[in-house]
């Protein structure tokens, strides 16, 4: 069922890896050209430029964009009590992890009578995208208002899209994940013109500073225009897995595994690596077992078929560079030694060690923040934590000795770049 790369006798550069192994294309230049009139026409007119793109986009004008205080409540006390239940453990498991990401200041002492400070201070306002497409993801709202409010953001925004079955307002579980979380402030809002509101601002809505959150290629193509106006965590693509597995992996487990991150989009990128021909010859009978009987067969088949692949290697070693170089948002690992081998790794978004911690362990319940990068962006960046809610802050203090010590080589530096004003202001404070 899935397509074959035989590296076996080849040890392919990290280039040559992304070239040979599938992932969906993406256009964002395209799209951007798509909603950078949206974007220019909420900046110029505001709400209600964000209310006809609603009723373009989405199919139905809210009656207002901010979710009243009422229907926020609503939504809560109609929680499904398990869903209430698995939310409030999300709510603290990851609370337990992004806590425990918050700094302390650091003092260095440089010399004698010079210090530098090393703080980090939180951002002002945030504007948290929740997506609502296909399905509704509430547990998108605990990883980004968890990681803001652990980071100290003290005014945060949640933007989701109006839905025609709600009367205009977002999902209802998405309200209610909200208001669990103590949000009182989010709007009906989605696509390119949700992002376009909160780093613009509108009569109901102030601009933010930092925008996060996944979603479609408009909102990331909206992300990437408004980029320098606020800043923005990351462009997300469609998801993906890569499996890194020997003789040792059950089959059935890692085709499961492959499923599941399938039934996200049509999109998504399954991969697995394995040492062993017979391995992914039993993931092949399993996936004709298992497919047949899961609920979006036809979006699994679809990302099965376009962006799933089996790449055989020699040893575990090369294995590792191949997952390496692909650089996967999540990366499971299904060896003897599965522990040994993570600790190997340099380029993923989020690492599963071993059977039993399957990547939607990491979508829910971990603890571990999901927002991931993507698209072999692990190569450079990471997930959504509480530092991407923070400024480095350095402060400096200096006694006169400690400037007066560094005086000679500070004016050497400032005429080396012609800068003879920077000498001056250091002479002016020992004339």
């Amino acid at each position: 069922m899935l397509r074959r790369v035989d590296l076996r006798d080849a040890a392919p550069t990290p280039a040559e890896v992304r070239r040979l192994l599938p992932r969906a294309a993406i256009d964002v230049d395209v799209a951007v050209a798509a909603v950078r009139p949206v974007c220019d026409d909420v900046r110029e007119r505001g709400d209600a430029a964000v209310l006809d793109a609603a009723e373009r986009f989405d199919g139905v004008r809210p009656a207002q964009l901010r979710v009243p205080a009422a229907d926020l409540a609503a939504a809560a006390d109609n929680l499904d009590p398990a869903v209430r239940d698995a939310l409030a453990e999300a709510i603290r498991r990851c609370r337990l992890v992004h806590g425990a990401q918050r700094r302390e200041p650091v003092t260095i002492e440089v010399a004698p009578g010079l210090t530098v400070t090393e703080r980090w201070a939180p951002v002002e306002r945030v504007g948290l995208y929740v997506p609502g497409g296909r399905v509704a993801y509430p547990s998108s709202v605990v990883m980004n208002v968890v990681a803001a409010q652990e980071a100290g953001v003290a005014s945060l925004a949640v933007f989701s899209p109006p839905q025609r079955d709600n009367g205009g307002l977002p999902h209802p579980v998405v309200l209610g994940a909200c208001a669990l979380l103590g949000i009182d402030e989010v709007y009906a809002a989605g696509g390119a013109q949700a992002i376009a509101m909160a780093a613009h601002g509108t009569a109901s809505c102030p601009p933010v500073d930092v925008i996060t959150g996944p979603g479609n290629v408009y909102v990331t193509a909206a992300k990437r225009l408004v980029r320098g106006v606020v800043g923005v965590d990351a462009e997300a693509g469609p998801t993906e897995v890569a499996i890194l597995a020997d003789a040792t992996a059950d089959p059935s487990y890692v085709a499961v595994d492959l499923i599941a991150q399938a039934e996200h989009d049509p999109m998504a990128a399954v991969l697995l690596v394995t040492t062993s021909v017979e391995l992914a010859d039993a993931v092949d009978v399993e996936l004709g077992k298992q497919v047949p009987a899961t609920r979006h067969r036809e979006r699994v088949e679809e990302a099965l078929a376009g962006q799933g692949a089996v790449a055989l290697v020699a040893d575990l070693d090369a294995g590792l560079a191949v997952v390496d170089g692909w650089a996967a948002e999540h990366l499971e690992i299904h060896t003897a030694d599965a522990a040994r081998l993570a600790a190997r790794v340099r380029h993923a978004g989020a690492i599963f060690v071993g059977p039993h911690a399957p990547v939607p362990l990491g979508d829910y319940l971990a603890g571990s923040n999901h927002v991931l990068p993507t698209g072999g962006t692990a190569r450079h960046s990471g997930g959504l934590s509480v530092a991407t809610f923070q400024r480095q802050v350095h402060v400096i203090e200096s006694t006169p000795d400690a400037l007066h010590a560094v005086a000679g080589r500070l004016s050497a530096l400032a005429a080396a770049e012609d800068l003879t004003g920077h000498a001056d202001a250091v002479r002016a404070r020992f004339r």
